[in-house]
């Protein structure tokens, strides 16, 4: 039992632990209401103030930009005006002195006189036209001093934008971290959000409180998720934390790390996700998803807006990769398929190796062979040559055969040839 003073009666009353308990957590409430209201309205005073004094520094700027912008065109007026009167004065005299030597010798100076003319007055005509361009570019410089005034008034409306930016997140952040989400706890709240998508987004997918405590502790809940077959493609240990979960002193996310990858590791789960709405003020927390895994491996701390992404993102990445994983498995069979057919390769080889150097062998005496009959055939051509030149002397020796030659040296058969000559008629 604790004992307590009223502060008003100085009476001393007891009260229990839950009692107790419950009054610390009232006056944790009202302090840290009263300490959010504060801070918001400070900085909407500091806007307010950051807002004038922008304000008050712009038009300020804006004033000496046109006070000087005016100060420097009167004086460039005053000068181009004070200038073009001299120089049209000289130039008027300049033509009064033409037009009286004119009047002396009209004849001779008359194209003379007329081309001076016409030089002065253009370049009257281009002081006329230099005045224009200084309008001109008078006006321009309003312009830009215009423009300019508006960038940086726009510039200064993108800041209290962003202001009011971060005073609205400011507030939905509380209405975000409340201890009391949907009127329940932030283990209700995550089981809530996840069974409003399960019917369609996580058809077969596995979220439960983790009961299993026979390895001395265990997680809040574990996500698993599986394929079409059954095989396991993502699994989650999930831890929540609060303010209303520690009451005696105020804890840290990094104090739950620990028992956290403990869990992880003996459920056998892939990641590890700490949702917690601990340490409130903390801005490394309030940006969203922030990866621990320097500290522990796969693990990952993110406020309760986040809890569905988280599952969303890791189940992604989780099918990217069993994706991958498949297509190493199908290129893993190609390998193995390519590896027989380099053996059946080697094996023809081989064998083609083995066929060829018989048939080469075989080929070697055919070729022999061929050689042999070749060099018979070679001897019985030349002995038909020879045969045949043997004919063709005997042939010429025929052909070169006359009566002449036959009866020559035989007195007899040379008279027999010409008695049968000298009986044969005329032709």
């Amino acid at each position: 039992m604790n004992e307590i003073i009223c502060p008003n009666c100085h009476k001393a009353f007891k009260v229990d632990e839950a009692g107790y308990a419950d009054i610390l957590k009232q006056v944790r409430d009202h302090k840290f209401e009263e300490e959010l209201q504060n801070r918001l309205n400070i900085a909407e005073r500091e806007k307010i103030s950051a807002v004038k004094l922008a304000e008050a520094n712009i038009k300020n700027e804006f004033q000496n930009l046109i006070s000087n912008r005016d100060k420097e065109i009167t004086e460039l007026k005053a000068n181009n005006e004070r200038t073009l009167t001299e120089q049209l004065a000289k130039k008027d005299n300049q033509i009064t002195e033409l037009k009286a030597k004119i009047e002396n010798s009209k004849t001779e100076m008359e194209l003379s006189v007329s081309l001076a003319v016409q030089k002065v007055e253009k370049e009257r005509d281009e002081l006329i036209h230099t005045i224009k361009l200084k309008d001109t570019e008078k006006e321009l410089l309003e312009q830009s001093l215009n423009q300019k005034y508006l960038q940086d008034l726009k510039a200064k409306e993108e800041i209290i934008r962003i202001k009011d930016q971060e005073i609205e997140f400011r507030k939905d952040m509380k209405l975000k971290f409340s201890t009391k989400m949907l009127g329940e706890t932030l283990e209700k709240h995550c089981e809530i959000e996840f069974n409003k998508l399960r019917a369609t987004a996580f058809q077969k997918a596995y979220f439960e409180k983790d009961n299993d405590s026979r390895s001395g502790s265990k997680g809040d809940y574990i996500f698993k998720e599986f394929d079409d077959f059954g095989n396991e493609i993502i699994s989650i240990m999930f831890e929540m934390k609060n303010e209303g979960d520690e009451t005696a002193t105020k804890k840290k996310n990094e104090d739950f790390f620990k028992e956290l990858d403990k869990d992880r590791v003996e459920k056998k789960c892939e990641y590890a996700v700490l949702v917690s709405l601990l340490e409130i003020d903390n801005e490394l927390y309030n940006v969203g998803i922030v990866d621990v895994s320097y500290k522990y491996k796969k693990m990952y701390v993110i406020r309760p807006q986040y809890f569905i992404p988280m599952i969303t993102l890791l189940r992604n990445a989780a099918l990217n990769s069993l994706s991958l994983r498949n297509e190493l498995a199908v290129i893993k069979n190609q390998n193995i398929d390519i590896t027989n057919f380099e053996n059946s390769l080697f094996e023809f080889k081989e064998k083609f190796a083995k066929n060829y150097d018989l048939a080469s062998r075989q080929f070697k005496v055919a070729i022999d062979e061929i050689d042999k009959t070749i060099d018979h055939l070679q001897k019985v051509k030349d002995n038909l040559l020879n045969s045949v030149n043997n004919l063709r002397l005997a042939n010429n020796k025929a052909e070169d055969l006359t009566i002449k030659k036959l009866t020559k040296g035989n007195p007899t058969m040379t008279a027999k040839f010409e008695e049968l000559n000298k009986d044969k008629p005329l032709q």
